[in-house]
C-alpha cells in the first residue's frame, strides 16, 4: 500500500488552525467534503462515531482519525500539522499536532486495514515525524509523507 494512492498533493495542510479536537475533526471534514463530494457533516459524524469507540489519538502527537463511508469509492487521505497542539485524548496524554484523516468505502475490507497499517508505520518512525513538523509548506510535507523510506524496519 503505497501513500501516494491515498494522498494528493491539494489534500495536505501545513498549518491547520484547530484548538480542541472536535474543531479539529470538524476542519478535516470540511476540507474533505470539498474534495471527496461528500456532505461535510456526514463526515464529521462518521469521524465523531469512530471517536465514541476509543480515540484515534495514538501518542506521541499523531492522530489517525479514520472512517468508513458509503458514499466514497476508493481510499482517501488528508494530512494536517496544526498550528498548536491539541488535547485528542491520545493514548499518551500527550497533545497531538499530527493528523493523518483516512477514508475509506464500506466495502475496503482488507484495504481499509492495509491503509491504517502503512500510515501507522509512517507516522510511528520519529526522524520522519520529527522531518515533518520541521518542513515548512505543503510541498515539502507531502514530498516527505510519499517518500519511500529509506530506513529499515528492523530498528
Amino acid at each position: 500500500m503505497n501513500i501516494a494512492t491515498l494522498l494528493a498533493p491539494e489534500s495536505v495542510v501545513p498549518h491547520m488552525k484547530a484548538t480542541s479536537k472536535k474543531q479539529a475533526l470538524q476542519e478535516l471534514s470540511k476540507r474533505a467534503s470539498a474534495t471527496t463530494g461528500v456532505d461535510e457533516r456526514r463526515i464529521f459524524d462518521v469521524l465523531l462515531e469512530r471517536e465514541r469507540l476509543g480515540s484515534t489519538g495514538v501518542g506521541q502527537g499523531i492522530a489517525i482519525p479514520h472512517a468508513r463511508l458509503s458514499e466514497i469509492d476508493k481510499l482517501f487521505g488528508m494530512f494536517a500539522r496544526l498550528e498548536t497542539p491539541i488535547d485528542f485524548d491520545a493514548v499518551d496524554d500527550q497533545p497531538v499536532d499530527l493528523v493523518f484523516l483516512l477514508l475509506a468505502p464500506e466495502s475496503a475490507g482488507a484495504d481499509h486495514l492495509k491503509a491504517l497499517a502503512r500510515v501507522s508505520r509512517l507516522l510511528r518512525d520519529k526522524a520522519s515525524c520529527a522531518k515533518l513538523r520541521g518542513a515548512n509548506n505543503a510541498d515539502a510535507l507531502y514530498a516527505l509523507i510519499v517518500e519511500p523510506s529509506t530506513s529499515t524496519d528492523a530498528a
